[in-house]
């Protein structure tokens, strides 16, 4: 597990250095907030609710998706060959064996989840199983075991979490503005300087949820990348995840039970043709253009 995925630190660090940067953007809008309506109240409440919701998703987001998705547990009996490709991988990551689930779906898709790496779980759709060879399988099953292993849960949460404070902040800033909570005594003492600082303010609260939603999905896509290398460094085939990839890709099958809550989670977005690769929708998309990762993938040969 430890050499396996060393040679993924660099792009970690990257990812921890922009989580930094954006609790700094957090401190700095709650300051502006803060000074505009004269109260810290605002940003410690959304600190308060944010911390609890995403607390209720991380232990129990595994339960909720799988009933979403009416997932169904696999048993060794019921499945050996898709138990061993799984027990194969945990093995050479030096991982436990996560719980292994099946989604009664055709698109082809998969997704892993859990708190941590003893309590992770690892879905994949009917449509998966039945139209992937053993390798294309084995990579997109090693892609979700390196989520696990790069404790991507844990990460994502963090970024739930610092994305929930600034929407929530922004949103009572806002409310607490249009009602006549901001400090105009004190603006009027300070003339220009007061005017300008509310204006900003309110730029602020309106640009600040969008900042942090491109953020928080900009290290969703890197997280994409890592998992590809990772699982292709785990199986030692980058051409097993590279032909799944295309094959998922070209699929058309719909997703009956897909949710824009949960579509991050997917190896590939379950929203199937509902999409154009166009600059504005791959900024807002939690996914990298399949092309960039195939490309990826065979260039590590």
């Amino acid at each position: 597990m430890a050499t396996l995925y060393t040679q993924a630190d660099s792009n970690v660090r990257k990812t921890w250095l922009l989580v930094t940067g954006f609790l700094v953007f957090i401190i700095a809008i709650g300051w502006l907030f803060s000074y505009a309506l004269d109260s810290n109240g605002i940003l410690v409440f959304a600190v308060i609710f944010s911390f609890a919701t995403s607390f209720a998703s991380y232990w129990w987001s595994d339960k909720i998706v799988l009933a979403m998705y009416k997932a169904i547990p696999v048993e060794h009996n019921k499945n050996p060959e898709l138990y061993h490709i799984v027990e194969n991988l945990c093995i050479t990551a030096g991982l436990p064996v996560p719980k292994i689930y099946i989604i009664p779906e055709m698109q082809m898709n998969a997704f892993a989840t859990g708190r941590d790496a003893k309590h992770a779980v690892v879905a994949v759709t009917q449509g998966l199983l039945q139209r992937l060879d053993k390798k294309e399988l084995e990579g997109v099953l090693a892609h979700e075991m390196s989520h696990i292993g790069n404790k991507d849960m844990l990460l994502s949460t963090v970024i739930v979490i610092l994305a929930g404070v600034i929407a929530m902040a922004s949103n009572m800033f806002l409310r607490i503005s249009f009602f006549g909570g901001s400090r105009n005594s004190d603006n009027d003492n300070k003339g220009n300087l007061g005017v300008i600082l509310l204006i900003l303010s309110v730029v602020a609260a309106i640009l600040a949820p969008i900042a942090a939603s491109l953020i928080q999905l900009a290290i969703s896509r890197k997280r994409e990348f890592l998992a590809d290398a990772s699982g292709a460094l785990l199986t030692r085939y980058p051409e097993g995840l590279a032909s799944a990839l295309e094959k998922i890709s070209q699929d058309g099958v719909p997703m009956k039970t897909a949710s824009t809550a949960t579509s991050h989670l997917f190896i590939s977005n379950p929203f199937k043709g509902k999409q154009k690769q166009d600059w504005f929708i791959k900024l807002f998309s939690t996914h990298p253009p399949v092309e960039e990762r195939i490309k990826a993938l065979r260039d590590m040969k």
